[in-house]
């Protein structure tokens, strides 16, 4: 691909990646975007710095040090850590310990949320607090409200299909807790976020509820507000550059969700076929014993088939513990790029809007009248 700003992407028809220019390289990059390696989503996450001073709350209750539960114990299959030197390191969290609750109206998992910090903003070294799906949820909420120029990880998806997947199943819980975790570590690890006086509040606060009471009648307020600039005002164009990244991320996400549907099909077929093979091998062995003269000949075909079922088996684990949590990751960051560029939208919408008001009362001011000579 020769040199030069890239062109913007055709608005029609079917694009292959590979083809596409990247809609973040600079003017001078002569790398196409098919190369051999794929960055981590965590590299798409904006890295820049804020000078905000941050009042952290009083609240919280110091950590329970009586016989925690060790989330480095546990198998992590989630390959997308990012290694940073701990030595730089003032905030630590770990999402684990998770508890059913039953109660009269609802049945719901909280998880202890552990954290140490050497911070002078932190009024107690170690906290722990609980928190369930939905205090995370408000937490994101939260970072796109104040940080809305600022990529902020994904959540683990919340709906199950009933009847497929058990929400309340050990192997669920333990899934959902390491995506918890992994979110909570990007966002501590970040520079900015980790900033956040919501996160303070999330990590900290005794009573989370609190909070969030305060916070509905303020979103309420804001929300009219914008309603009240922006209503009726459509957005007369949107950028280049972020039209270009727009029809990227819509292509991108093409791609990825036809990649997802085939995974899907692919281990649904190899589970099928794996019971098929488990249920033949035993037909061999048995047929072995009944014929003398061909018993080598047929456990030797009963043993193939054996470890045609391991390694099938191994397969299936392999795309379903580390293939297809990686891509869904992908497709959920594809989501929240595409709700940035949205308030990106909102945020123009809004200035122009302001700057059409202007020019409206500027033409509705009456001319003074000059007097003759």
């Amino acid at each position: 691909m020769s040199g030069g700003p890239p062109k913007a992407l055709q608005s029609t028809g079917p694009h292959s990646l590979r083809d596409m220019p990247h809609p973040l390289a600079g003017s001078s990059s002569e790398e196409a975007v098919g190369g051999d390696s794929t960055p981590s989503p965590d590299l798409l996450m904006t890295r820049s710095f804020g000078d905000k001073d941050l009042i952290l709350p009083n609240g919280g209750t110091p950590a329970d040090t009586s016989s925690p539960a060790s989330s480095s114990s546990l198998l992590n299959r989630l390959q997308l850590d990012d290694d940073i030197d701990g030595e730089t390191r003032d905030l630590f969290v770990t999402v684990d310990d998770p508890k059913k609750h039953v109660c009269t109206m609802e049945t719901y998992i909280t998880y202890r949320i552990t954290t140490k910090s050497t911070r002078v903003e932190f009024d107690l070294p170690e906290y722990s607090v609980r928190r369930r799906y939905q205090d995370f949820d408000w937490l994101r909420n939260k970072l796109e409200e104040s940080q809305p120029t600022h990529l902020i990880p994904p959540l683990p998806e919340k709906f199950v299909v009933k009847g497929v997947v058990d929400r309340f199943s050990e192997e669920f819980v333990e899934t959902r807790r390491k995506a918890l975790d992994k979110f909570l570590k990007r966002i501590t690890d970040h520079p900015v976020l980790s900033f956040n006086e919501h996160l303070s509040v999330f990590l900290t606060a005794k009573d989370l509820n609190v909070y969030k009471k305060q916070g509905m009648a303020l979103l309420t307020r804001v929300g009219e507000s914008v309603k009240h600039v922006t209503g009726g005002y459509k957005l007369r164009s949107r950028p280049l550059e972020f039209a270009a990244i727009g029809e990227y991320l819509d292509t991108f996400a093409l791609k990825l969700g036809t990649i997802d549907r085939i995974a899907q099909r692919i281990i649904k077929e190899e589970i099928e076929y794996l019971v098929e093979l488990r249920e033949y091998g035993p037909v061999y062995s048995t047929w072995s014993a009944l014929e003398g003269e061909l018993t080598e000949p047929l456990e030797g075909v009963s043993a193939c088939i054996g470890n045609c079922s391991t390694a099938l088996e191994e397969l299936t684990d392999d795309m379903t513990e580390d293939f297809l949590p990686v891509l869904r990751e992908y497709i959920l960051y594809s989501d929240s790029m595409k709700s940035v560029l949205k308030k990106r939208d909102q945020v123009q919408a809004e200035y122009e809007a302001k700057l059409e008001a202007v020019a409206l009362r500027k033409e509705d001011r009456p001319k003074p009248i000059l007097d003759g000579p």
